[in-house]
């Protein structure tokens, strides 16, 4: 039986490899990558990425279905996401007139990405 420390860092580790993984998914089709693990005084934003003048602000789930990844974006983490994009591009030259996009990647345990591109729309 593993101990509780150690599931907690293998699943952090996990979650690394997973936004690393979307980060070059992302950078393949031709979108250039802005910050990792941005943070804010609203939260944290895990991918960043910009498509032209679109922002694309990324959350990574990874678990051991794509289902299951999904479950864990719960009404207060989206909400604090929106804070936290909201947040980033007041530093933005349009500020909040900026193109912007929110994408959930979801990684399943065999490393299969599901992009939900504009999921909190």
């Amino acid at each position: 039986m593993m101990a509780k420390q150690d599931v907690g860092l293998r699943s952090y580790h996990a979650g690394l490899a997973a936004e690393v993984q979307v980060a070059r998914h992302y950078e393949r089709s031709g979108k250039t990558l802005v910050a990792q693990r941005w943070r804010g005084q609203s939260g944290e934003i895990d991918l960043i990425m910009r498509d032209g003048a679109q922002v694309i602000f990324i959350e990574v789930k990874q678990s051991r279905t794509h289902a299951q990844a999904a479950q864990h974006l719960s009404p207060q983490q989206v909400a604090r996401l929106f804070a936290a994009v909201q947040e980033f591009v007041a530093g933005e030259p349009l500020g909040q007139l900026t193109d912007v996009r929110l994408d959930a990647a979801l990684v399943d345990g065999t490393g299969k990405i599901e992009i939900l591109q504009n999921f909190a729309a």
